[in-house]
């Protein structure tokens, strides 16, 4: 009996810590699928954020130079007919210093180069004749200029921005110019330095050959930047986002814009793990709310496991009375804990219900197009992937809307967005239960026919065609579509093979028109009546 007794101890312990060791793997399942889906979109939510960030502080930096050659476009008006005279050049130097604080010094020469005046008159330069780069470059220019970066005669890292003074009769009379000192104060260093720098994040401004313009630590101004992925697009005057590490190591969430007027790359940076930290607060939340239930589950596990060592118990007790007529009859009516350990298993089941619908919820956000609702990509390649396995033939149509920038053009893009998801309701109503209805792109769709052949897909692209060009779509009224069609592995044992044959078909309907189907292996392609509208 004591032998029966550690036995039946020692079977209860281990369903429970089986079925313990079930529950914590799925809640940490759980977790880790959250974390993943939420970290991924913060990063793009961030690199989203900074680009427009960047963008927007292109855009504010390029209208303050356009603003500065403005300033000095009128004066150079004004000084037109007053070169000769020396009193209004200084009246209207120290009106273009001091009046609006754009520029840090203002000099005005002649068409050599000599300095006629300056503000401040600090400079000591008066009368001189000048050999810098910013003046040479404007006298040989003769236009409106924004100069490289360079050391001024009395030492200062500036760039030159400047105006031609011609006649009235078109002689070309000298300069007028600003500098904006890039190492000091100046209005350029207040417009990019008074945005938010908190958590590590900042920005800084390149010229279109690479040397830092602006940087919150002013030493590195007048430096080389140092060569990564964002550099380079800007060199080649890109702009984007992407995730780069920076010179100092640190992983950094970047967006990047270039400014039309002078081909400079505004940059803003965030660590990667300053956009992360309010994951770690989010998922604490999400532990406190999920322990106590995981408590409950926990309890209830532990009284099922009591209950199914209950049967065994009995089993021990009738094992020691073999010479019992009834034992038969009391074995038999024990067996009864299978039914017993298959309702554990029911339970164990469904106390992870709400587990496993939230890991569910995550899956379907992970597949599913957020805008259409329709399979996305990661959907289709599941889909794909099963039907190689089993060997199970289909059909694939590629849909392509007909001229849609146009719409977008035309009409605005919440416009096109109606248009993506009316299309798709459209795909969904026109789709078996079995068929799998995708955005893969824009504007770009495809349709999964699971055991179709070629020719009643592409029967299925006509009707689909037919059904699209007779909708009178929202603001945009009716369009059209294209579509290829191709079939594995009818077409091509490989399925990439078979989903670039429907991609190809689709830009032959393109080609031969739009508004039609196209078909792979087809020799001459159906023509297809343009739809009303």
């Amino acid at each position: 009996m004591p032998h029966s007794f550690s036995l039946r101890i020692n079977l209860r312990r281990l369903i429970l810590f089986l079925s313990l060791l079930s529950a914590f793997a799925a809640l940490i399942s759980t977790f880790h699928s959250s974390y993943t889906v939420q970290r991924q979109q913060l990063i793009d939510q961030t690199l989203e954020s900074s680009y427009l960030y960047a963008n927007k502080l292109a855009t504010s930096t390029d209208e303050f130079l356009n603003a500065s050659l403005q300033q000095l476009h009128a004066a150079a008006q004004i000084l037109a007919s007053q070169m000769d005279n020396t009193p209004r050049l200084e009246e209207e130097a120290a009106r273009l210093h001091t009046q609006t604080d754009t520029f840090n010094s203002v000099v005005i020469t002649d068409a050599n180069g000599d300095v006629l005046s300056t503000s401040p008159n600090t400079l000591g330069i008066l009368g001189r004749r000048l050999t810098t780069l910013g003046i040479q470059e404007a006298l040989a220019a003769r236009k409106p200029l924004i100069s490289k970066p360079y050391l001024s005669t009395v030492g200062n890292f500036l760039i030159f921005m400047s105006q031609p003074v011609f006649s009235t009769n078109g002689d070309f009379l000298g300069v007028v110019g600003g500098s904006i000192y890039l190492k000091q104060d100046s209005i350029l260093n207040r417009l990019l330095g008074t945005h938010y720098y908190r958590d590590g994040s900042y920005l800084y401004v390149i010229d279109q050959h690479g040397t830092i313009l602006y940087h919150p630590d002013s030493t590195r101004i007048g430096a080389a930047a140092r060569r990564n992925a964002t550099i380079e697009s800007l060199l080649q005057k890109r702009s984007g986002s992407g995730v780069v590490t920076n010179s100092k190591g640190i992983e950094m969430i970047t967006g990047y814009a270039i400014m039309p007027l002078t081909n400079w790359g505004i940059v803003a940076q965030r660590p990667v793990s300053a956009t992360l930290a309010p994951l770690d607060a989010l998922m604490q939340k999400m532990l406190f709310h999920t322990v106590p239930f995981a408590v409950l589950i926990f309890i209830l596990i532990w009284w099922c496991a009591s209950k199914v060592s209950q049967p065994l118990q009995l089993l021990a007790n009738e094992a020691g009375n073999m010479e019992d007529p009834n034992t038969g009859d009391k074995i038999n009516r024990v067996r009864s804990w299978y039914f017993e350990a298959h309702e554990l298993k029911r339970v164990m089941l469904l106390g992870v219900t709400l587990l496993n619908q939230k890991i569910s919820k995550l899956r379907e956000d992970a597949e599913t197009d957020p805008l259409t609702r329709l399979a996305n990509r990661r959907s289709l390649d599941a889909a794909l992937e099963q039907h190689r396995q089993t060997g199970t033939s289909f059909s694939i149509i590629s849909v392509d809307i007909d001229r849609f920038k146009r719409v977008n053009d035309t009409y605005g893009h919440d416009a096109g967005d109606v248009v993506l998801q009316m299309l798709a309701q459209e795909m969904m109503q026109a789709s078996r239960h079995l068929d799998l209805p995708c955005r893969v792109g824009g504007e770009e769709f495809l349709i999964l026919l699971p055991r179709t052949d070629k020719a009643l897909a592409a029967q299925v692209a006509e009707r689909l065609r037919l059904r699209i060009a007779a909708v009178d779509f929202t603001i945009v009224g009716h369009i059209t579509i294209s579509l290829g069609v191709a079939s594995w592995p009818e077409d091509d044992a490989d399925i990439g093979a078979v989903l670039k044959y429907a991609d190809l078909m689709l830009y032959q309907a393109k080609h031969n028109g739009r508004n039609r189907v196209e078909v792979h292996g087809v020799a001459s392609a159906t023509d297809l009546a343009p739809s009303p509208g």
